[in-house]
């Protein structure tokens, strides 16, 4: 399994001190904490995307290829790709580009957003927002594939043989995970596409999260990319931990009450209960989520949400401490024992590579012409010298 974080971006300020941070300080932060990351031994960091106040986190690419230049082995990804308002052959050159900068540490999670008015200021329509994913998926996925593409459908201009530059690195697109709360057109999505499923269950009881997995497993074994359980399953969790319960909980308490996105509403114990929100000492942690398999089965990846709410750097790099040196070596132990062998790992770049044969130059070798950006045909494409 994959043990990470991922961070929403927010700028809110401390209900403990009435300090907001500045963008700087936030922006600078990501980059101390996905290091942290790295530095405790987790696999993953995974930045979402907004373009709104109060988050600052609009170009991930921008910061995860900053992040990629300081580290060495953690795997970067996002939390979410806006599938939907942006344009899938942007999407396509950036992570491509991320891609081969990064060595291959790069996947990324689609979503269409839970921003309403985000559609309207790309110059989209939310009532589109599943045929918008679905539609810009289906070219993303066959910009990655094909090195010539002919496409014309519903919510931009046709492209007329076009090549997406640059190729992705050694011949391997990012893998992807589909990102959803509640939609199940997008578990079917990635179904279909024998992609992975990313469960952001943070605000979710368990039925409703054991019901959308459950549906993907199965629509993941109909379109014939293996049994139900070897399907490619995420999930999000929520985590604040000291060594003694009760004062992880008072620590907390004020900033589960004054958050944005849930403060003033259920109390924290109550949420506690319906999701999987944990704040306790680091056993609690453990026995919460290595019990997630009972639910979802065995699964690939665990991310976990920490620097959100206020929370001020320094305590955010305390649960990393806690994160990596104590809860997340024992789940790795606890969550291999009886894990059958045909459940497949965690998607790596290197994984791909071998299950493909090997990596190959994916370069498509054509003459310069910066005055008409003619592509090569086809069948030229075919014929540049590489293996295919």
């Amino acid at each position: 399994m994959q043990f990470g974080i991922f961070t929403v971006s927010d700028i809110t300020t401390d209900p403990t001190t009435g300090r907001t941070p500045s963008e700087a300080e936030r922006i600078k932060a990501v980059v101390a904490i996905a290091k942290k990351a790295e530095e405790v031994g987790l696999d993953v960091v995974a930045l979402g995307e907004h373009h709104n106040p109060p988050f600052f986190s609009s170009s991930p690419t921008t910061t995860l290829a900053y992040v990629a230049a300081q580290t060495e082995r953690i795997l970067l990804s996002t939390a979410t790709t806006l599938i939907t308002t942006n344009d899938p052959v942007k999407i396509a050159e950036d992570y491509a580009m991320l891609q081969h900068l990064a060595d291959g540490r790069v996947d990324l999670m689609m979503g269409r957003g839970n921003t309403g008015p985000v559609y309207p200021w790309f110059g989209k329509d939310i009532r589109q927002g599943i045929p918008l994913a679905v539609e810009s998926y289906a070219l993303l996925h066959r910009l990655w594939r094909e090195d010539v593409v002919d496409w014309q459908g519903r919510f931009r201009t046709p492209l007329q043989s076009f090549t997406s530059t640059p190729r992705p690195l050694d011949g391997i697109p990012p893998f992807v995970w589909h990102g959803s709360i509640r939609s199940p057109e997008i578990a079917e999505q990635a179904a279909y596409y024998g992609d992975g499923f990313f469960h952001n269950n943070i605000f979710w009881p368990m039925e409703h999260t054991v019901r959308m997995v459950e549906l993907y497993r199965q629509r993941f074994e109909h379109y014939g990319h293996g049994r139900a359980d070897q399907a490619i399953v995420g999930l999000g969790g929520q985590v604040f931990m000291r060594k003694d319960s009760q004062a992880a909980v008072r620590e907390f308490r004020p900033y589960f009450d004054n958050a944005p996105v849930y403060g003033h509403g259920p109390s924290l114990e109550e949420f506690s209960a319906q999701t999987p929100l944990t704040v306790g000492s680091p056993q609690q942690v453990i026995d919460r989520y290595a019990a997630m398999r009972d639910h979802v089965g065995d699964y690939q990846r665990q991310l976990f949400l920490i620097d959100h709410a206020g929370l001020p750097l320094a305590t955010v790099l305390e649960q990393l401490e806690l994160l990596g040196g104590e809860v997340v070596p024992v789940l790795r132990k606890e969550l291999a024992v009886n894990r059958p062998a045909h459940v497949p790992d965690a998607p790596t770049h290197a994984g791909l590579v071998a299950a493909a044969g090997g990596s190959k130059d994916a370069t498509v070798y054509a003459a310069a012409d910066d005055v008409t950006g003619a592509s090569p045909e086809p069948a030229a494409a075919a014929t540049t010298g590489r293996e295919r």
